[in-house]
């Protein structure tokens, strides 16, 4: 019954290593999607939202914003604190949950974790390994920049917001290096896998 934790900085190739993962067949639970899903028009998290940064925060159809309260918390760490203090709780629930129910429709899966946030939120939990996804701050950067369409100061912003590479590495049982060719990566978790199988 392994429970791992995937975790690394935006634009690590963690959800590489997570696609990779689950066409081996690991059940993936997405922290991301968790978010998206506790923040959904009408729910308890989203009105503590509103209620904490204000009406800005929320479009016209009831939906999180996402780049107005990302223009409020990136550039700053008591705002991000706060917005955390609502968030990862009813994220930490949702995942449990799906971490139960996986292991009760299959005994012997392989549960991965696709968490950013781990060292920030999740880190004590009883992970059976903690797998960081690492490319240096530059490389994430470029991806940011050529991949995803971000300015070179919103790019460094969004890395400056998250833990240091050195606090992820601290935590990490294994560590894929996604700073080589996809080819390379690939073959880092495939190597991962061959080991949580054994």
């Amino acid at each position: 019954m392994p429970l791992i934790a995937l975790t690394g900085g935006i634009a690590s190739g963690k959800s590489t290593i997570a696609r990779r993962l689950a066409e081996h067949g690991a059940v993936i639970v997405d922290a991301d999607a968790i978010v998206r899903e506790v923040q959904s028009p009408g729910s308890a998290v989203l009105e503590r939202i509103a209620a904490e940064f204000g009406d800005a925060v929320i479009r016209s159809d009831g939906s999180l914003d996402r780049a107005a309260l990302g223009a409020i918390v990136f550039s700053d760490d008591a705002a991000r604190e706060r917005l955390n203090a609502i968030v990862h709780p009813a994220v930490r629930t949702a995942s449990t949950e799906r971490f139960e129910r996986a292991f009760a429709e299959d005994p012997a899966a392989v549960v991965v974790y696709d968490v950013p946030l781990l060292v920030e939120a999740r880190v004590d939990d009883p992970w059976e390994l903690i797998v960081v996804a690492h490319a240096p701050a530059a490389e994430r950067e470029r991806r940011l920049v050529e991949l995803r369409g971000a300015s070179e100061q919103d790019a460094r912003a969004r890395i400056a917001a998250q833990v240091s590479d050195d606090a992820r590495l601290a935590v990490a049982d294994v560590v894929i290096d996604t700073s080589g060719s996809l080819a390379d990566t690939i073959a880092q978790t495939d190597e991962l896998w061959e080991r949580l199988r054994r």
